[in-house]
C-alpha cells in the first residue's frame, strides 16, 4: 500500500466521510440544503422552480422530468418586477407533471429550460427495515426534492442539439430491440441501453437469485469489453495508437452519458481514460491506483455515493478481483481456466458478501458457478445487442438475424435462472448485519488473506530450496485450512442471529395492515399483509423485511380476513414461493374457518398449495404453539358464514410468558361486544388498533375490559377514510393506552421478555 499513495488517499478520505456522518454532519446521508431553506419548503404547499431539463421519462401515471441546475423562486419582501423574485438553488428535482398537462405531442428536448409550479416534497425515505432507500439513491444524483402535480408555467424556445441527440439514439435503439427482438427486447435494452423500465419484475428476480442480476445493468464490464474491442477493432484497422486510443475513449465517455451515467459505468470510464491515457504515454498501468482515483472523483462529485450499493458492490468487486483472486488462486495452485474462473467469481464474492446482505438481505450460492457459465458468453450477448441496434439503423431484418445469437444465449440464461430457483439452497438469506459484524468478517478476510499469501511464500521457497522443501511440505497445507477456517468464521459472524425477545413488528404498509411476529426460539409468523395504496407491497415492503432479519421460512401466515388491505402482499408472496422466486418457504396458512367462504379465500388456498403450504381453517377455541408463544382464536365462532368479512374476521389473542397481545383485524363495535359477551377478553399488553383506527372500532367498554397498554395503529397519512379517526383516539388515550402511528413512525417494533416491553420507530420523527 505504500507504493500506492492515492490508495492510501482514497481510504482516509472515506474514513474521515463516515467519521463525520457518524457525528451527524449531513454529508453523506440527509439533506445537505440548507436547514431554513428545508423548513421553508415545509412550511409551503405550493412552490414554483426553474431548471435546465436534463431528461423526460413516462411513469405509470404521469410524466416526469428531470431538472438539474434547479433554482427555487421565492418572493422578496418589497420587490416589485423582476427584483421581487429570489432565486435559491435546490439542485437537481424530479418533476412530475399533472395527467391532464402531460405533453402529448412528445417529451420536452434536453436542454429545456423550465418553469414549472407544483407542491414540493422531499424524497421519501425507506419506512421499514431492509427497504429500498429512495432518499439515498436520489441524492447520489442531487436530488432531494420531488415536484408533484407539476404544471409547466413557461418553456424556452432553445434546447440542446447534443444531449437530445443522446436520448434519440437510445430511443432509436430501443425501437429497434422492440421490433426485432420481440420479448427479449427488455433486457438487451436493459444491458445495452441502461433502461429498464420495460424489464419484467420476474425477469429481474429470477435473475438475482440466480446471482446473475449484474449482467442487466450497465456496469464496468460492459464498459470494459466495448472500449477495449473498439480500441481494438480500430487498432487492427489501421489506425494508430493515439487515434485509436482517442476515438475508443471519447465513444466510451459518450455511452456512459447516454446509458445514464451510472455509478458503475462512470467507475469504469475512468479506469478505462487512465488505461488508455498510460497506452498513449507509454506507463504502466495500475488497476488499484486507477480505481481509487475514481472512487475519489465520484466521491466529490457526490459523497452519498459512499453508502450506494452500486458505488460499493463495483468497487468492491474490482478490489476482489485485483486482491483477493490472485491469492486464492495462489494458495489453489496450478489449475485451469475455468477453475480460476470459478476462483475468481468466488473473490469477488468474498469481498461483497457483506455488502449484499447489508442492502438485499440474501446473497446468491448459486450464482458462483453461473457466472462461470455467464461471464464468459455475456459479451457475445452485449456485442450482438450492440451490432444489431447498429444494423436496425438500416435494416430491421439484418437486426433480427444479428441478434439471434444473443437471444439463444439469453434463452439459456433464462433457463439457468429457473432451474437455480427451483433449488432449496439458490440463495442464502443471512439477514442485514450490524457494523461490529461488518467489521469482524473483514478482519477475518485480511488475516486469511495475510495467511494465504504466507503460504504462497513458503511454497515458493520451498521449490526454490528443494532440502528444505521437506520440512516445509506440509506446512503451507496448515496454512491453507488456518485460511479456510478464518473465512468460514468471519461468514459464521456476519450470519448470527440472536434474539432473546419476543418480537412484534407492525411493518407500514401504507393503508393496510402487516405484522411479523418473531420468536426466540426461532419461529416466525406473518399476520395479514396487504395495502389499499401501495402496489406490490409485497416485494417492496414485506420480502424486503423479512430477508434483512435473515427469515428464510415463515411457520405460519394468518389472516384475518379478504379484505386487500389485508392479503396483497400475502398473495404477492404466495405467488412468489409457488413460481420459484424466491427462497422464503412457508409452513401453514390459516384462514378464517369460514362455512361459505369468499372467492379471495379460496384463490389464496390455491396460492397456499401451489406454494407447497398448508391450509387451515381456524374458529374460536383453536390454539397454536410455538415454544413458549401461542396463538389463542377468539373469533370467528364455528359455523360463521363469512358473509361479513370485517365483523367474522380472525381475532388472535397472543400469548408469551406474562405478555398478552390482540390482533383485531378490522372488527367493529359489534363483534367487540360479543367477545365482551361470550367472556373471552382480558387485559392485554399489546393491541393491533382494529379497522386502522376507524371510528366505529376500539368502543369504550371493549377497551375498559383489555386496557391495552401499547396499542399500534396502521394506515397511511394520505388515507381517504379519516383514519385514524379523532373519535377512536381519544377513547384509546383516555383507557392509558399508549399509541404508535406507522404513518408517523414508520415501522413500530415492540420486543417483550414476557414482562418488560420496549419499543423502537424505525423513522425519526420530529
Amino acid at each position: 500500500m505504500g507504493r500506492r499513495p492515492i490508495c492510501v488517499v482514497c481510504l482516509l478520505l472515506m474514513s474521515a466521510m463516515c467519521l463525520m456522518d457518524a457525528l451527524g454532519i449531513s454529508v453523506i446521508r440527509g439533506n445537505p440544503l440548507p436547514r431554513s431553506l428545508q423548513t421553508w419548503i415545509g412550511c409551503h404547499q405550493e412552490a414554483v422552480i426553474f431548471g435546465e431539463v436534463q431528461q423526460c421519462a413516462e411513469t405509470e401515471f404521469s410524466q416526469s422530468i428531470y431538472l438539474k441546475g434547479a433554482f427555487l423562486l421565492c418572493p422578496k419582501k418589497g420587490g416589485q418586477g423582476a427584483e421581487s423574485v429570489r432565486k435559491i438553488s435546490i439542485e437537481n428535482v424530479r418533476v412530475f407533471l399533472k395527467k391532464e398537462k402531460v405533453n402529448t405531442s412528445g417529451n420536452i428536448p434536453a436542454g429545456t429550460f423550465l418553469k414549472v409550479s407544483g407542491r414540493l416534497v422531499p424524497v421519501p425515505e425507506a419506512r421499514n427495515p431492509g427497504e429500498f432507500d429512495s432518499r439515498q439513491y436520489y441524492g447520489c444524483r442531487h436530488i432531494y426534492y420531488f415536484l408533484k402535480d407539476g404544471v409547466i408555467e413557461e418553456q424556452s424556445a432553445a434546447w440542446s442539439p447534443y444531449l437530445q441527440g443522446l436520448l434519440d439514439v437510445r430511443e432509436k435503439f430501443a425501437g429497434i430491440y422492440a421490433g426485432a427482438a420481440g420479448e427479449d427486447a427488455p433486457v438487451f435494452e436493459a444491458m445495452v441501453l441502461g433502461e429498464k423500465g420495460s424489464l419484467e419484475e420476474e425477469t429481474k428476480m429470477r435473475y438475482q437469485m440466480a446471482g446473475i442480476i449484474h449482467i442487466l445493468a450497465i456496469s464496468g464490464m460492459h464498459i470494459s469489453l466495448l472500449g477495449a474491442g473498439i480500441n481494438r477493432l480500430l487498432k487492427r484497422a489501421g489506425l494508430g495508437l493515439v487515434p485509436a486510443g482517442m476515438i475508443s475513449l471519447v465513444l466510451m465517455v459518450q455511452y456512459g452519458m447516454m446509458t445514464g451515467s451510472s455509478v458503475a459505468a462512470m467507475r469504469a470510464v475512468c479506469m478505462f481514460f487512465m488505461a488508455v491515457s498510460a497506452e498513449l504515454l507509454g506507463r504502466c498501468y495500475d488497476g488499484l491506483t486507477a480505481l481509487a482515483v475514481s472512487a475519489i472523483l465520484l466521491l466529490f462529485n457526490a459523497p452519498s455515493n459512499l453508502y450506494s450499493s452500486g458505488f460499493l458492490l463495483s468497487f468492491g468487486a474490482v478490489v476482489g478481483l485485483g486482491t483477493v483472486a490472485p491469492v486464492v488462486s495462489g494458495v489453489a495452485g496450478k489449475k485451469g481456466k475455468m477453475v480460476k474462473t470459478l476462483l475468481g467469481s468466488l473473490a469477488v464474492q468474498m469481498v461483497n458478501l457483506p455488502v449484499m446482505l447489508y442492502f438485499y438481505g440474501e446473497v446468491s450460492l448459486m450464482g458462483i458457478f453461473l457466472n462461470l457459465a455467464v461471464l464468459p458468453t455475456v459479451g457475445a450477448v452485449l456485442a450482438c445487442g450492440v451490432l444489431g441496434g447498429l444494423a436496425g439503423l438500416l435494416s430491421m431484418r439484418a437486426a433480427e438475424i444479428i441478434l439471434i445469437p444473443g437471444r439463444v444465449l439469453l434463452f439459456l440464461y433464462e433457463q439457468l435462472c429457473r432451474l437455480a430457483g427451483k433449488l432449496p439452497w439458490c440463495t442464502w438469506i443471512g439477514g442485514q448485519p450490524e457494523l461490529w459484524q461488518i467489521l469482524g468478517y473483514y478482519g477475518f478476510l485480511f488475516l486469511a488473506l495475510f495467511l494465504g499469501k504466507t503460504a504462497m511464500k513458503r511454497r515458493k521457497k520451498g521449490t526454490e530450496n528443494k532440502h528444505r522443501g521437506k520440512i516445509l511440505r506440509h506446512f503451507p497445507g496448515k496454512l491453507e485450512m488456518g485460511m479456510l477456517l478464518l473465512v468460514c468464521l468471519g461468514v459464521f459472524i456476519l450470519g448470527w442471529r440472536s434474539e432473546k425477545n419476543l418480537k412484534i413488528t407492525c411493518l407500514d404498509v401504507g393503508q393496510g395492515d402487516g405484522i411479523v411476529i418473531e420468536t426466540p426460539e426461532g419461529y416466525h409468523f406473518l399476520v395479514d399483509c396487504g395495502s389499499s395504496n401501495k402496489s406490490n407491497v409485497g416485494q417492496y415492503q414485506l420480502l424486503p423485511y423479512l430477508k434483512s432479519q435473515g427469515i428464510s421460512y415463515l411457520d405460519g401466515i394468518f389472516v384475518s380476513h379478504t379484505d386487500e388491505d389485508h392479503i396483497s402482499g400475502i398473495k404477492e408472496l404466495l405467488t412468489y414461493m409457488g413460481e420459484g422466486l424466491t427462497s422464503i418457504h412457508g409452513g401453514t396458512l390459516y384462514l378464517p374457518g369460514w362455512s361459505q367462504p369468499p372467492d379471495a379465500w379460496e384463490e389464496l388456498a390455491a396460492l397456499a398449495k401451489e406454494a407447497g403450504m398448508k391450509t387451515t381453517g381456524t374458529n374460536a377455541g383453536d390454539r397454536i404453539k410455538a415454544g413458549e408463544l401461542s396463538f389463542a382464536v377468539l373469533s370467528p365462532v364455528p359455523g360463521a358464514s363469512g358473509q361479513d368479512v370485517n365483523e367474522e374476521a380472525m381475532v388472535l389473542e397472543l400469548e408469551y410468558k406474562d405478555f398478552r397481545g390482540l390482533c383485531t383485524g378490522d372488527i367493529g363495535e359489534e363483534t367487540e361486544k360479543k367477545l365482551l359477551k361470550e367472556g373471552r377478553l382480558s387485559d392485554v399488553d399489546f393491541l393491533k388498533v382494529g379497522h386502522h383506527g376507524s371510528r366505529y372500532s376500539s368502543g369504550k367498554a371493549f377497551l375498559e375490559t383489555i386496557l391495552p397498554e401499547i396499542g399500534v395503529i396502521s394506515c397511511s397519512a394520505a388515507n381517504t377514510y379519516g383514519h385514524p379517526s379523532p373519535e377512536a383516539i381519544k377513547r384509546l388515550e383516555d383507557s392509558g393506552c399508549r399509541l404508535e402511528y406507522t404513518m408517523k413512525s414508520g415501522a413500530v417494533t415492540l420486543r417483550t421478555n414476557g414482562t418488560r416491553i420496549w419499543t423502537e420507530r424505525f423513522c425519526i420523527t420530529s
